[in-house]
């Protein structure tokens, strides 16, 4: 038994890192947008963060593609919401095209750990966080659709039910997480999703998980979801 979960187990992170590798390729004009996001919900209390390393390589500019920082905290029992935003030239960026290793900035990503820090004037997050989660990556899309032209936005969730670990720092106050419920997360594509809504439903009697999202067109966004 213990050596068959422990090969499920491997077969689990050996297809996380085919999903979670990334498809940007630098000097393309075809334009390109992946990010790797993670989120978390204390597991009784309304606290959640939102955390995000993107690229953004626009359309015909190679030459102008960034790194993004975007981290978002929410406190529904003070009814804050604290979010940050920092943008980094592409060559102080790393990406993996084997599995999931990148830096933006100072800031780093990997199967299991995510560090680092976001500044703007709206306010500061840092993070030092680790997570772990058994279960294969869920993929949203039919498993051939991802090779292909269309859709030009792709999504999966490659690390489904994590269980996140570490400590965040909000505007200079730590606030202490231990098992808060989430998942890591990867999109990318040549066109971005001009709105979108993200549900998830976890079931942990059932292990039942299904995540969702919606698009709704006419939002008055550019190809890659900035305004215009």
């Amino acid at each position: 038994m213990m050596e068959s979960t422990f090969e499920s187990t491997q077969a689990a992170m050996i297809e996380r890192d085919a999903w979670n590798r990334c498809r940007f390729v630098p000097r393309d004009p075809g334009g390109h947008y992946e990010s790797y996001f993670q989120r978390a919900n204390h597991p009784r209390r309304p606290l959640a963060f939102w955390i995000r390393y993107t690229i953004f390589c626009p359309k015909g500019r190679p030459g102008d593609a960034v790194g993004e920082l975007w981290a978002i905290y929410f406190n529904g029992e003070s009814n804050r919401i604290t979010a940050a935003k920092e943008v980094f030239p592409i060559e102080s960026c790393q990406f993996s095209r084997s599995g999931l290793a990148l830096r933006i900035g100072a800031a780093s990503l990997n199967d299991g750990h995510l560090e680092g820090r976001a500044n703007s004037s709206a306010g500061m997050l840092q993070w030092n966080l680790r997570y772990a989660g058994t279960e294969p990556p869920l993929l949203l899309l039919p498993r051939t659709f991802y090779e292909r032209g269309f859709p030009k936005a792709k999504a999966l969730v490659g690390t489904p039910n994590a269980d996140f670990n570490g400590e965040l720092i909000v505007n200079g106050e730590a606030v202490h997480v231990e098992r808060w419920i989430g998942s890591q997360n990867h999109n990318w594509g040549s066109k971005h999703t001009d709105a979108y809504a993200w549900g998830k439903l976890r079931a942990s009697t059932t292990h039942l998980t299904r995540s969702w999202s919606a698009r709704r067109p006419g939002s008055g966004l550019d190809p890659f979801g900035r305004l215009h």
